[in-house]
């Protein structure tokens, strides 16, 4: 995410409160950033293949193959939630297109410019979220 912040941070722009919500500039702003942080996350992800790549040497010792492959299955999984992550960015990056983004799809009231930039994926506002995890939470315990 490090580039992420790099990108966005070429103009010293930064949404503010003291701005009409979501204008044409926040709007980029936000876009620059998921797409900062998507490439961001493809580009791990080819290191990680080139990585697997090289590491298809044979073990001789099991604990040492056993290693290796516990590692393979963490990277793999972390990728897996990285992949997941990027359909999140597209859905995100299709919001700031329709002029929906920033915007909570429960309640349509601003998400808040402080969770979008914790949370650029966010579709929630923080109230609509504890709702949404809390009917989880009881329907989960039913």
């Amino acid at each position: 995410m490090q580039t992420a912040t790099v990108l966005v941070e070429k103009s010293d722009y930064r949404p503010s409160e003291d701005e009409p919500f979501m204008n044409d500039r926040q709007l980029e702003y936000f876009k620059n950033k998921l797409l900062a942080w998507k490439e961001e996350i493809l580009r791990e992800s080819r290191e990680t293949v080139t990585h697997l790549q090289k590491e298809t040497e044979n073990h001789a010792d099991l604990a040492d193959r056993a290693s290796s492959e516990t590692d393979r299955a963490l990277e793999l999984r972390t990728r897996d939630r990285q992949r997941k992550l990027i359909s999140k960015i597209d859905q995100a990056l299709r919001r700031v297109e329709d002029g929906s983004y920033g915007y909570c799809e429960e309640t349509g009231e601003p998400i808040g410019l402080a969770r979008l930039e914790a949370r650029p994926t966010a579709t929630m506002s923080v109230e609509a979220q504890e709702r949404h995890e809390r009917r989880e939470r009881v329907h989960r315990d039913d």
